[in-house]
């Protein structure tokens, strides 16, 4: 290794050192996305609330349901006697829920046969909608912190204040017949609200649109947990089926290779193909051939010789001479490319010569009586040599 590449490494690696120092002294910055996983401990993050699942059902079992409602609770539909072979109660804490209206009747049907059922959230399918008869807004010039507050007097210590991440959404129309209000939502002079109990079959429906609160960073805050253990407190102590933010369709992720990292074959398939590739690329470049120097190929100065040694015998006026080897050039290329004998210049040859090479017959007679006439004139002009030249050139490109 030169001196100059090892310079080049150590640079190399003090700025990698620089930005891995940099990088590890920087603080990490907090990630506020409203992810509402029960596994992520940000602030919009929900692990808090369910670990304390246990605390607020301590005679509840709790079990993820990391498919649609549908597919969970079908399984446990008997359709021999028309009943659920489980009981329990559902919670689903999601600002937008990716809930289809066949899940929606799932969760009615379950709710029918005396389960509870509770949402949180700011959005909700047409089947719960138009079968539980209520209707959502939201008040978008709503602004500042609000309070929520529930209706039931035990609980009117258990209010608490939201600065940041709650929606503006509120109940604009409820069933009066069959729901209850449990809590409200106050921005500044407007009260709305935001809790709701409707019976469905033998069953309950806990709606709850502000799924802020059951957040990490706002159960960390004062005593905030107690609005949500009255919430809690209205739902019956049964299996506690938890709507999982980590669905099986979503460990994969969206990526266009989920299929291959689903078949563990495929899986180690891809990886030993991205190894074999990685090291086929190191060893490969290892033996590529060094730079070659590129070097200029010696001119062809034969041109420039033969140029030179015309222009000698033509500043030498030495006619004669040129003539000749002019002639003697001209009959050896006769002899290689038309096999033609030279010794003899007479009418045969030219005709010969003619139907050969295609020539008209008359420019060659001309051109064979010019040389023979200047093979037999002793003291030749440069006329003669450039009449010459000028014909044998004609022969040549005519």
């Amino acid at each position: 290794m030169s001196r100059t590449l090892k310079i080049y490494v150590g640079i190399l690696v003090l700025l990698l050192v620089g930005i891995i120092a940099i990088e590890f002294s920087t603080p990490v910055p907090i990630n506020w996305t409203k992810t509402y996983n029960e596994t992520h401990k940000i602030p919009y993050g929900t692990f808090v609330f369910y670990e304390e699942l246990d605390y607020l059902f301590p005679e509840s079992k709790v079990q993820d349901i990391k498919t649609t409602p549908y597919e969970f609770f079908d399984d446990y539909f008997s359709w021999e006697d028309s009943t659920y072979l489980t009981t329990g109660t559902y919670i689903l804490i999601d600002d937008y829920p990716e809930m289809d209206n066949t899940s929606a009747q799932e969760l009615l049907d379950f709710a029918s046969f005396g389960n509870d059922i509770f949402i949180s959230s700011n959005y909700f399918p047409d089947r719960l909608l138009d079968s539980l008869g209520f209707s959502i807004r939201n008040k978008y010039n709503l602004k500042g912190k609000a309070e929520f507050t529930l209706t039931n007097p035990r609980f009117k210590n258990d209010s608490i204040a939201v600065e940041k991440g709650m929606s503006n959404i509120y109940f604009s129309d409820i069933d009066t017949l069959y729901t209850t209000v449990l809590g409200h939502q106050k921005f500044a002079d407007s009260t709305y609200t935001n809790f709701i109990k409707t019976s469905w079959g033998d069953g309950y429906f806990y709606i709850h649109l502000q799924p802020v609160a059951f957040t990490n960073y706002n159960l960390l805050k004062k005593s905030n947990q107690k609005y949500v253990s009255s919430v809690m407190s209205y739902l019956s102590d049964d299996t506690i089926y938890f709507d999982s933010r980590n669905k099986r369709g979503k460990e994969l992720g969206s990526s266009p290779l989920r299929f291959i990292f689903s078949q563990p074959p495929l899986k180690w398939a891809w990886y030993l193909a991205l190894i074999t590739t990685l090291l086929f690329m190191i060893f490969n470049a290892k033996r590529k051939q060094r730079v070659v120097k590129v070097i200029t190929p010696l001119k062809n100065t034969t041109v420039d010789f033969t140029k030179t040694i015309g222009n000698l015998y033509y500043e030498t006026k030495d006619h004669n001479n040129l003539i000749e080897k002019k002639i003697t050039y001209f009959l050896e290329y006769i002899r290689r490319v038309y096999y033609l004998d030279t010794q003899l210049l007479d009418d045969k040859f030219v005709k010969n010569l003619s139907l050969k090479s295609g020539k008209d017959n008359s420019d060659v007679k001309k051109l064979i009586n010019q040389i023979v006439y200047l093979k037999a004139k002793t003291n030749c002009s440069e006329g003669d040599l450039l009449r010459l030249n000028n014909a044998i050139e004609d022969f040549y490109t005519t």
